[in-house]
């Protein structure tokens, strides 16, 4: 297997052999054992999780300190943990390569893909920015530091090789420790995108060093064709993999284990094929794949089946984090314990704690001289976001399988063994002070800086969704107090027992009622505007589930209310906006009915251009016409929530006028549609259907099974063979429309004039 570290594995020191021939004669180890412990790993992982949940102490530290443990009494008590001791010893004996290939795949794609598509749009040149003059800076910081500092009489490039291990965050430790913490959506997907760019290129960089250490001579040119080859190289596999599989993604109907299978195959094979095969980086490749997922794939997948793909790879994460933090306390404590001159040697003990501090002040550095220029891009970074984004740059799993890279590769005339065990010892301190130190404090910094407080706005609509619960809970008291078979219930034990009922005399009113229309404050507004848009992609996805709008039109609708959300601070609702270029009148109509040009040619030109633009007019204005009665139940006739529902309204005009144009002009295009979206109801409906009556017991299995596939058989063709509008030719269709008779009105409508 082709090494992470760029060719087959180096030469293996004299003592790592001999360790490994002794351990095998002494212990009769089963590869089963590998099993036990990997068992034994998730029941403890699982454990803490629910310890420890609802407290400050992230879960991924509490598993590196389990590993640490684990490992302390495995290899500094004489093998005393038995079959456990044996997977123990399998696990950190794994090829550091091939321990990256296990976990790095499937990690990789689920943090890319379960990000926000227009947030990583926003944020790219923050990401680029800190993931590649970012992660150069701090390699250069750290290793002049060490260079300058360390006793160890390191030349330049193995002091700069062990700077580039150390110098980007890992995501592997970043995205576990984000999902527990709570921080902004902008400020996790900033850092979590950089800490998945800052390892791709880290691994690149740490490649480039190492060869220089091991002998190579690399002039300007062949390392600037390295990194190009690498970047790009890996941008090009991780795109061709993504568009290959969406299209087969595209022909799959209806079958989450095709769907979920085809996610993971090709999130590994994309790996191989990048690392192994083309020689690029693999991560990278992963994280371009993940990224066109989240911005091609959502919509190919709908309803329960995106759920459960969802489901299943927050699942595979769950499960490899554990596996990956208590494999890392493992390595450290192996590390410090098989390097016991260099571990029990109260100096190297202080310039772990110096490099920890070099670690940090590097952070700082590559953070504020970026600043000027990430306050520029994207969403903008203030000092409490910089501050933040200094403190979570975490190393874990990666900057670990790179160390033990380079012990493996060490006891030679170019890296000594020493070398390779002080590498390791170092990294395994630096991972777990981050882990323990950065990972541990995170939150209190974000309540320090009180970035985790809710505002005023978000405070006030709390308390009335409470209040609102408590009429929700009275009105079920109501409906399952008293029945025939059990007779009434005890009302002060239910009081008692739901928290909602306990303020029943608060008297609680709707929050927004106290401000007056002409003295609206800016920020509630704003707040509203961003439900109230949150509303209108709900329906989106809920008309996609429905067969109302068709995958490229959700993309387009899913898009323009994005965008809408960037603009809410400055601007009214304007997710009109970003669908103005898809709906207008063809004005080339009249050109393309010439008898030269083919009749099936023009039928896609136009009608299925007609045909968009009337899907998205009629979505936008359901959509906001359920986010209007939404917020209308919620909050009544609330100043705010009148004044939201009145710029609802304004955005609506345009879209009313071209659907009521096109049905002067063109009917036919409005009835196809309408066609289309009553079949899928119809065959949606009795789908529900025959789920319900195997619910009751009314159908078993072979029953449902026929039927079901009876209706999916209806929906394929549905959707592959839709009904098709034929176009009318211009003689024909001007005679139909005496609106059009006049020339002049119709090259007023064909231009799209009415629409203004």
């Amino acid at each position: 297997m082709t090494s992470i570290i760029g060719g087959d594995m180096p030469y293996r020191s004299p003592e790592i052999a001999m360790s490994s021939t002794s351990y095998s004669a002494e212990y009769d180890s089963n590869p089963v054992d590998a099993v036990i412990f990997a068992g034994a790993s998730l029941v403890l992982g699982t454990a803490c999780r629910q310890l420890f949940n609802g407290t400050r102490v992230p879960y991924t530290v509490v598993l590196l300190v389990i590993g640490i443990v684990l490992g302390s009494l495995e290899y500094g008590t004489k093998h005393n943990l038995g079959k456990i001791g044996n997977g123990i010893r399998i696990w950190n004996d794994i090829n550091p390569d091939l321990l990256l290939a296990v976990f790095l795949p499937a990690l990789l794609f689920e943090s890319s893909f379960s990000m926000d598509v227009h947030q990583i749009k926003r944020c790219m040149g923050q990401m680029v920015l800190l993931a590649g003059p970012g992660v150069l800076i701090s390699t250069f910081c750290l290793g002049a530091l060490i260079k300058l500092t360390f006793p160890y009489n390191w030349d330049w490039k193995t002091s700069l090789l062990l700077g580039g291990l150390l110098g980007a965050t890992d995501p592997v430790a970043v995205v576990a420790l984000l999902k527990e913490l709570g921080a902004s959506k902008k400020m996790t997907t900033l850092i979590d995108g950089e800490s998945l760019m800052n390892d791709g290129v880290s691994v690149v960089v740490f490649q480039l060093f190492f060869k220089m250490v091991m002998g190579q001579n690399s002039d300007w040119g062949s390392i600037i064709k390295f990194l190009v080859q690498n970047s790009f190289g890996a941008v090009g596999i991780g795109l061709a993999f993504g568009i290959a599989s969406v299209i087969w993604l595209k022909f799959v109907f209806n079958d989450i284990v095709v769907q979920i299978t085809v996610t993971l195959s090709v999130s590994y094979f994309a790996y191989y094929t990048a690392q192994e095969w083309a020689g690029v980086s693999g991560i990278l490749t992963v994280m371009i794949l993940g990224m066109f997922f989240a911005a091609f794939a959502r919509t190919a997948v709908k309803g329960e089946s995106l759920q459960s793909l969802h489901h299943f790879w927050e699942m595979v994460a769950y499960i490899a984090n554990t596996l990956v933090f208590i494999l890392s306390g493992v390595i450290i404590a192996e590390g410090v314990l098989s390097g016991r001159k260099i571990s029990y040697d109260g100096i190297s003990w202080g310039f772990l704690f110096l490099l920890y501090l070099y670690v940090q002040l590097s952070r700082c550095v590559v953070v504020g001289v970026l600043y000027p220029l990430l306050c520029r891009f994207g969403y903008g970074l203030n000092w409490k976001e910089s501050i933040i984004l200094t403190w979570s740059g975490l190393r874990g799993a990666v900057s670990l399988s790179l160390a033990l890279s380079v012990k493996q590769s060490s006891g030679n005339v170019y890296l000594s063994s020493e070398t390779g065990t002080r590498f390791l010892f170092f990294t395994g301190g630096i991972v777990f002070l981050t882990l323990v130190v950065n990972g541990s404090t995170t939150q209190l910094l974000l309540h320090f800086l009180r970035m985790d407080m809710l505002t005023p706005g978000k405070k006030r609509i709390l308390e009335y969704t409470k209040c609102e619960m408590m009429n929700t809970a009275l009105k079920a008291f109501e409906n399952l107090g008293d029945d025939e078979e059990l007779g009434s219930a005890d009302w002060p034990t239910v009081t008692r027992h739901v928290s909602s009922l306990k303020d029943l005399d608060g008297g609680k009113v709707n929050p927004y009622n106290e401000y007056e229309a002409g003295n609206l404050d800016p920020i509630k507004i704003m707040d509203m505007r961003i439900r109230f848009l949150n509303g209108v992609q709900a329906a989106y996805w809920e008309m996609l589930d429905d067969g109302r709008i068709t995958r490229s039109t959700a993309n387009v609708l899913m898009r323009s209310v994005d965008e809408a959300l960037d603009l809410v601070y400055t601007n009214s609702l304007c997710d009109w906006r970003g669908l103005k270029p898809h709906v207008h009148f063809p004005n080339y109509y009249k050109f393309l009915q010439s008898r030269f040009i083919p009749r099936k040619f023009v039928t896609h030109l136009i009608v299925e251009r007609l045909e968009s633009a009337c899907y998205i007019s009629s979505a936008f204005l359901r959509a906001h016409r359920i986010a209007r009665q939404t917020l209308y139940d919620f909050l009544g006739n609330s100043n705010i929530a009148s004044t939201v529902i009145s710029e609802s309204e304004v955005e609506g005009v345009e879209a009313k006028q071209f659907l009521e144009d096109v049905r002067v002009s063109f009917p036919q295009v409005l009835s196809v549609l309408k066609t289309r979206q009553v079949t899928h109801y119809v065959l949606n409906h009795l789908n529900g259907y025959i789920k319900n009556l195997e619910k009751v017991g009314m159908l078993e299995g072979k029953e449902v099974s026929h039927l079901q596939d009876v209706v999916q058989s209806d929906l394929k063709k549905l959707l592959r063979n839709p009904p098709l509008l034929k176009l009318p030719n211009i003689e024909d269709f001007l005679a139909s429309n005496p609106l059009l008779k006049d020339r002049s009105s119709f090259r007023s409508l064909a231009t799209g004039e009415t629409l203004s």
